[in-house]
């Protein structure tokens, strides 16, 4: 049954999901990642231009719920992954782009959930780090893979294999980070990224999303023919050309 772990709401064409399970710094346990599955269905979520992911109390995420899976077997973690464990890539499959208010703790789970995310505002109290190797094992989802599709082999192994936390900071000058702001100041930058976004034509700010998302397992050649079929099947849209007509007329003013 739910436990209101995950709350919803819509601003204009914004929506915001925050986990609330403030008592365990909004550790990622199994139900609460059930609850995220669930919502990414819901009509606020499927019909809004912009999705912001915010953490209630103290933290972001202080990551995955270990006291829950301390002593699963090889097919209880198989069957997990099959339940509930793969909402990253759903939340990472989003057509509308994403973006994570982060504060506090972000760890583990909670920083590949951030990692799954497009933009990433982190206030100054942000604190982050992958201490899975350390505990004997490994970041699982997805998070060894889009580290190292961000940052190279060298810096994702330095961060995973010697665990150490990092400040918000240190986040933006490796690129993990978008920007940086004062302390309690995260969710209200991303709310005012996420309406710019969702200001935008819809259809190609999904289309770029998906295009970019592609890039890096894409030859050359492939990323040319993503580029150019994407925009033939663009430019010809009624919102398309409604943008540049308000573009000249922008642009004729004295």
């Amino acid at each position: 049954m739910s436990r209101g772990l995950v709350d919803v709401r819509r601003e204009g064409d914004v929506a915001v999901l925050t986990l609330q399970r403030e008592e365990k710094l909004n550790a990622l346990s199994s139900e609460l990642e059930g609850e995220l599955l669930d919502v990414l269905s819901k009509d606020e979520v499927r019909s809004s231009r912009c999705v912001v992911f915010a953490g209630s109390g103290k933290a972001f995420s202080a990551g995955a719920d270990i006291n829950e899976f301390r002593d699963s077997d090889p097919a209880s973690i198989a069957a997990y992954y099959a339940a509930t464990g793969d909402v990253y890539e759903r939340i990472a499959a989003l057509p509308s782009p994403t973006v994570g208010a982060i504060h506090g703790w972000c760890l583990g789970g909670g920083l590949e959930l951030a990692l799954a995310l497009d933009f990433r505002i982190a206030d100054e109290t942000a604190t982050f780090g992958l201490p899975e190797v350390r505990l004997g094992i490994l970041p699982s989802s997805g998070g060894t893979h889009r580290l190292v599709r961000m940052l190279g082999p060298a810096k994702a192994k330095e961060l995973m294999l010697l665990g150490r936390r990092f400040d918000a900071n240190e986040a933006r000058a490796l690129g993990l980070v978008t920007e940086v702001v004062v302390e309690g100041g995260a969710l209200a930058r991303a709310l005012e990224v996420a309406h710019e976004l969702a200001a935008l034509p819809s259809l190609a700010v999904r289309t770029a999303k998906q295009a970019a998302d592609l890039m890096p397992e894409a030859s050359r050649e492939a990323g040319m023919l993503i580029e150019r079929l994407a925009y033939a099947a663009l430019a010809q849209t009624p919102e398309a050309q409604q943008a540049v007509e308000d573009f000249t007329r922008r642009d004729r003013r004295p």
